[in-house]
């Protein structure tokens, strides 16, 4: 039972050093030799804020790990080494690579102990200088940020461009009025007012008078629809009479001719009945 212990225990920190390294987008290794446990105390902290954790893990069962999952880290596995993973931030959203990265290096500004070796960026590996260079650029959220405000702000322009339009043609338009002398506005409304009622009444003319054409347009369209209409009944009236003129004569033909039939197969039985007489009397005459 003792024995079998430590080897479930290292299979456990192996799975979670795999577990980790696969869903972490960055993973970064440092060596922490020479940092005390209030300033390894510090270090987890700030990196909590920045969305990150600090794990230290025995190089051996580290190496085993990733050599499993066919990462080409073995050679940072050296010395004290502990490895910060992205993780969540405070407010549960996903932590940054720049973050955890500039955290690191800011921690490291103040703390010479603080080495770091190299990492990971989405499977790829970096360098020191690489994890530096990540870590001048401007997290996400402040990119984000960023870009907001350079999509609103040709919008906010426009929007008091459109605002100070009326406002400027307003003044414009006063200073026009006092410096011609142009008659009070009250009376310029009521001209307005009665050129508009006179608009309006010309349109109603205009309107009634195109309600009229068109009535006097359907009119005579429904006058010629009937007058077509007629002619093709009369039309079609000629067209039955001449189809039931050509059935009598047809009819009529063909009686005479079924008289004319009966009469020849009449005459053929009168015939047949005459030979067949003369036939019986050469017959008795033999006899």
């Amino acid at each position: 039972m003792n024995v079998g212990e430590p080897r479930a225990e290292k299979i456990a920190v192996v799975e979670e050093v795999q577990e980790k390294f696969s869903t972490s987008d960055a993973v970064v290794l440092t060596e922490y030799r020479g940092l005390d446990v209030p300033a390894l105390a510090a270090l987890r902290a700030s990196l909590r804020e920045a969305g990150g954790e600090y794990k230290v893990y025995k190089n051996t069962l580290a190496r085993f790990a990733i050599e499993e999952l066919g990462l080409d880290l073995g050679d940072l596995l050296t010395g004290p080494t502990a490895i910060a993973f992205t993780g969540e931030q405070p407010d549960g959203s996903a932590g940054d690579p720049v973050s955890l990265a500039k955290a690191l290096k800011d921690f490291a500004k103040s703390n010479d102990s603080l080495v770091i070796k190299g990492g990971l960026l989405d499977q790829q590996r970096l360098t020191a200088e690489e994890i530096s260079n990540l870590a001048e650029i401007a997290p996400r959220g402040v990119l984000l940020a960023q870009l907001a405000g350079a999509m609103a702000a040709p919008m906010q322009q426009f929007a008091a461009l459109l605002q100070a339009l009326p406002q400027n043609m307003a003044y414009a338009l006063q200073a026009l009025i006092t410096q011609s002398g142009v008659p009070d506005v009250s009376s310029a409304d009521e001209e307005t007012d009665a050129a508009d009622a006179a608009d309006e009444v010309a349109v109603a003319d205009e309107a009634d008078a195109e309600v009229a054409d068109e009535a006097s347009a359907d009119e005579e369209t429904d006058a010629a629809d009937a007058a077509d209409e007629v002619a093709v009944a009369d039309e079609a009236d000629a067209e039955v009479a001449d189809e039931a003129s050509a059935d009598e004569e047809t009819d009529a033909a063909d009686a005479a001719d079924e008289v004319a039939v009966a009469d020849e197969a009449d005459a053929e039985v009168a015939d047949e009945a005459s030979a067949d007489d003369a036939t019986d009397t050469d017959n008795k005459e033999e006899e």
